[in-house]
């Protein structure tokens, strides 16, 4: 059932997305107004994903002393403080240094949010919620191009982005006694455990399989969408911007599948929501890697390997609960997050790497050795819960 909080969740899901896409879209004139090299957007991102990393981490501690309403409003406010930050920091070093509090807030609201959903909404939520994501993804490149093609600057892109999450904030504190009335059942659970130790939360049986399975699907993600066009132009022959389109509509396939996924999910279960979703993917992923002189099976392939990701990232995450349970579930989901964003951090780097000794050819080979490596532990994760 729909209701106030749950507008709320999916509200602050966009604002997680919309900065994401910011610094890809503004970064071309934003490092020649800073006076550094084009390179320097990786060294960024890559403080901004080994904060989140560490966040993801702490969720569970996090949430179980304040919870995660309180996690979910502090998490924004301090994305929103680093990207009015960004708005007026005239330095690469100042962009730096903000870059901390701001992966160390989306880290920790990811991983509250998500676990949140997992033991309080049903499977159809948990797609819908990350096609919010998406959405919120795919708006920020329009607010940077709008602040740049109005010669309001770079600076007013993240402003704007930055006021959004102000506002944002200020409806979750103002709405924290509705987080607490689904709460409240489900820390008197959690005060029964002690946080996991590191040994403890890998020995539960099946976290190594659901680990490797979260790593490898945001690792094929990821690299499927940074290199997809320049593999069609480079490999398939395909023009720059028939390119560019195809590789639009991968991201835009993920966020249409979960929309749709919602309205399954909850009649097939996650397990078959999962086999379905990566079918569909590997079979994609096997359109793209055909040795047919028409591009034609490598676009279609694009847009149906998206689709069929859609549900994969949202359907691992609901079922961690009932794989783990309830007590466990957030130091589970907080310890996903941080492989996701380990693998959607350095494997693109490393495919490109390999490319570069190998060819782009290998692209869709890549793809299909980390697409089996989200079907081969999901389904031994399947095997061990059921018994």
């Amino acid at each position: 059932m729909f209701s106030a909080l749950l507008a709320i969740i999916y509200l602050a899901f966009i604002s997680l997305g919309l900065p994401d896409s910011l610094i890809g879209a503004g970064w071309p004139v934003m490092h020649t107004a800073l006076h550094v090299p084009v390179a320097y957007a990786g060294i960024v991102t890559m403080i901004i994903s080994a904060d989140t990393i560490i966040s993801s981490l702490l969720s569970d501690r996090l949430t179980r002393r304040f919870g995660a309403g309180k996690v979910t409003a502090v998490s924004v406010l301090t994305t929103a403080l680093a990207l009015l930050g960004f708005s007026v920091a005239t330095q690469f070093w100042q962009l730096c240094l903000l870059a901390i509090p701001y992966g160390l807030g989306a880290g920790a609201v990811d991983a509250a949010l998500n676990n949140f959903v997992a033991l309080h909404y049903p499977s159809r939520t948990m797609n819908w919620l990350h096609a919010c994501w998406g959405i919120g993804a795919a708006i920020s490149p329009y607010v940077m191009g709008f602040a740049l093609t109005h010669s309001l600057g770079w600076h007013s892109g993240y402003r704007i982005i930055g006021v959004i999450q102000v506002a944002l904030t200020i409806l979750l504190f103002a709405t924290l006694p509705l987080w607490r009335q689904k709460e409240q059942a489900a820390r008197a659970h959690a005060s029964d455990s002690q946080p996991l130790t590191w040994r403890e939360l890998f020995g539960l049986r099946g976290v190594k399989e659901v680990l490797l399975a979260f790593f490898a699907y945001c690792a094929m993600e990821q690299t499927a969408a940074l290199w997809a066009a320049s593999y069609l132009v480079k490999v398939r022959d395909v023009s720059p911007a028939a390119a560019a389109r195809f590789a639009a509509l991968y991201y835009i396939g993920i966020t249409v599948g979960r929309l749709l996924s919602g309205l399954i999910a909850d009649r097939l279960g996650d397990q078959n929501m999962l086999r379905l979703g990566t079918g569909i993917m590997l079979a994609g992923i096997v359109l793209i890697l055909l040795p047919v002189s028409s591009a034609l099976p490598a676009l279609a392939g694009l847009v149906i390997c998206g689709l069929g990701s859609g549900p994969i990232y949202p359907t691992i995450i609901h079922e961690t609960p009932m794989n783990f349970g309830a007590a466990h579930s957030q130091a589970v989901i907080g310890v996903e997050m941080a492989f996701a964003y380990i693998g959607t951090t350095f494997m693109p780097p490393l495919f490109g790497f390999a490319a570069g000794a190998i060819g782009l050819a290998s692209y869709p080979v890549f793809l299909l050795v980390f697409g089996l490596l989200v079907l081969v532990p999901t389904e031994r994760l399947n095997r061990l819960t059921e018994n």
